[in-house]
């Protein structure tokens, strides 16, 4: 056996699950790298897996597999840079261990992620949002489960992870009403309830009728819906609800939508940034500002109005006479 098999196990168990403490997504997602590298290594190199050597990953190989990850799977320069981010992680933990293959190593760790276009984020207006949360069929108890989830994601913004891991007891609903989640990041956070989702809340859990630590919305089998699951939850009430509101058949609406059209609720209301990025969980208020503030067309027109057009004679503000004014108002 190679020295690359034993470095890829330490790094899982050791590193990742052991000094990290790495969530399960965050596991989840460098094995799936890890093992798309493997598999393109074999078919390059004509070795197994696990006949593979450190020095068999050099450079060349690396940047020819990120290559061929966007020409011929056709993932994101995004999928491209967090592929790249795991393949980095494991030989910063190789320069640890197996200091004899320096050179390859700091090849390696040279090639920079790839710079990426960012594009305005897609969010839902009032009427599209009123559209979307009429769209279920409240009849069925599937169709109350699925309203009460949408409104909860567009109020409170939380992410698909995020809904999926709530649980009966996450729902807090005497004085200042709120439901808890852990977040990105392990951050935990509250977010505090309007009375209707409260008393919707409330009526969905006297339905549910599960123990604090049952999921909220679970799927048929009592288990928490997956976010697959969400994603066909969101996309059946979206196309319900274009019937009515034909604007939103030129969205591409995602769980994650939900999550912008909340933030961008807050923004259209005044709320400031620094809350805006409390209430979202944002590690840093500049990630509010760079999402959130450049798809406010509102705050752009506003500031717009408060300039001169080109052109226009320069001078001091003169108050109009308060006859004139009257006179004018009338």
């Amino acid at each position: 056996m190679s020295t690359l098999a034993p470095l890829l196990q330490a790094f899982f168990t050791e590193r990742l699950i052991g000094q990290r403490d790495a969530s399960p997504h965050t596991v989840a997602s460098y094995r799936d790298a890890m093992c798309l590298l493997l598999r393109f290594a074999q078919h390059h190199t004509g070795k197994a897996p696990y006949e593979l050597d450190i020095d068999d990953l050099d450079a060349p190989l690396i940047g020819a597999f990120l290559n061929h990850l966007e020409a011929e799977r056709g993932i994101t320069v995004r999928t491209r840079n967090a592929r790249l981010t795991a393949i980095r992680s494991l030989f910063r933990f190789a320069a640890y261990r197996h200091p004899e293959h320096a050179a390859t190593i700091q090849r390696v760790l040279a090639i920079p992620p790839k710079r990426t276009d960012r594009a305005l984020v897609t969010y839902l207006t009032e009427k599209e949002i009123a559209a979307l949360l009429a769209a279920p069929d409240r009849a069925t108890r599937i169709g109350r489960r699925d309203h009460t989830l949408l409104l909860l994601a567009l109020e409170t913004g939380l992410r698909v992870s995020e809904l999926t891991g709530l649980t009966c007891g996450a729902v807090h609903l005497g004085t200042g009403a709120h439901v808890r989640c852990h977040g990105k990041g392990r951050k935990e956070r509250i977010t505090p309830l309007r009375r209707q989702t409260k008393e919707l809340l409330q009526g969905w859990l006297g339905e549910r009728n599960g123990a604090p630590d049952n999921p909220l919305f679970p799927g048929p089998s009592g288990r928490p819906l997956s976010r697959d699951a969400i994603r066909r939850l969101v996309d059946r009430h979206v196309a319900t609800a274009t019937e009515s509101c034909p604007s939103l058949a030129g969205k591409a609406v995602s769980p994650h939508t939900l999550r912008h059209s909340c933030a961008m609720t807050l923004r259209r209301h005044g709320v400031d940034a620094a809350t805006i990025a409390l209430w979202l969980g944002h590690e840093d208020v500049r990630t509010t500002y760079g999402v959130y503030m450049h798809a406010d067309l509102t705050l752009k027109e506003t500031a717009l109005a408060r300039t001169a057009p080109p052109g226009t004679p320069a001078g001091r503000y003169q108050p109009s006479d308060p006859l004139l004014e009257f006179l004018e108002s009338l």
